[in-house]
């Protein structure tokens, strides 16, 4: 369970990590600066476990991976959102970054407490007694996420291969 943090609609990778950080390498780092103009708060009071819930066309703008790694390395659980920009789904799959779509995210308010039941694909609303149904993920993308990205994906794929000659 963790707290919410509520974001709008057409959050660009911009607002989660500013340009100019894109010359540090290390995630840690770059989770010290995520939402630094639009949530001054966010970097320094975020707490492992808590989740950021955004409208539609989270993560929009520029294709850069620094900004799901930013959000990972502050140990969110999951980004919770009506609808993300491609690429930026696609970069926080791989490297293994949660991220859920759920119709309902209108329904969740900034400072909620909440929690994700991932095997029934809801999220639990424990502040409003409230559970909203997320679109499950295909099961190839989960087992990516829950390896905590592509490269250990697959790497574990090459491993049981290797045993299985």
């Amino acid at each position: 369970m963790g707290r919410v943090w509520k974001f709008g609609d057409d959050i660009d990778t911009d607002v989660i990590i500013q340009g100019k950080y894109l010359v540090i390498n290390d995630p840690e780092e770059l989770a010290k600066h995520v939402f630094e103009n639009l949530r001054p708060e966010f970097p320094k009071n975020v707490k492992k476990g808590d989740f950021v819930v955004a409208g539609e066309n989270f993560g929009c703008g520029s294709s850069r991976e620094h900004a799901p790694l930013a959000l990972k390395a502050t140990g969110i659980e999951a980004v919770v959102a009506k609808s993300y920009a491609r690429i930026f789904f696609r970069n926080a799959v791989n490297i293994g970054l949660r991220v859920l779509e759920c119709d309902d995210v209108d329904r969740i308010d900034d400072g909620d407490e909440i929690e994700v039941d991932y095997t029934a694909n809801v999220v639990v609303n424990k502040t409003k007694g409230e559970r909203y149904p997320i679109k499950e993920i295909p099961d190839f993308l989960k087992g990516i996420i829950e390896s905590g990205g592509l490269v250990n994906y697959c790497r574990k794929l090459l491993e049981s291969e290797n045993v299985s000659r």
